[in-house]
């Protein structure tokens, strides 16, 4: 049976949740600006510095990636 390829959106939210959570930039985004996957990452980036601002720490982190 083969394995489904994750959703590339889904994928961009966490990879963007996680720079935002180690507290990078903006301009670390590697998709083309106005794209879709884009957006998704810095949806995920802007959700990752919040929780990081509201002082979550890593284990929470992991936990809240591994959930979505």
């Amino acid at each position: 049976m083969k394995r489904q390829k994750r959703d590339p959106s889904h994928r961009a939210y966490v990879k963007g949740y996680q720079a935002g959570f180690d507290m990078k930039t903006k301009s670390h985004c590697p998709h083309p600006e106005d794209s879709q996957i884009a957006e998704e990452w810095l949806r995920g980036w802007s959700e990752g510095r919040r929780d990081q601002w509201q002082g979550y720490n890593m284990q929470a982190c992991q936990e809240k990636v591994s959930a979505l």
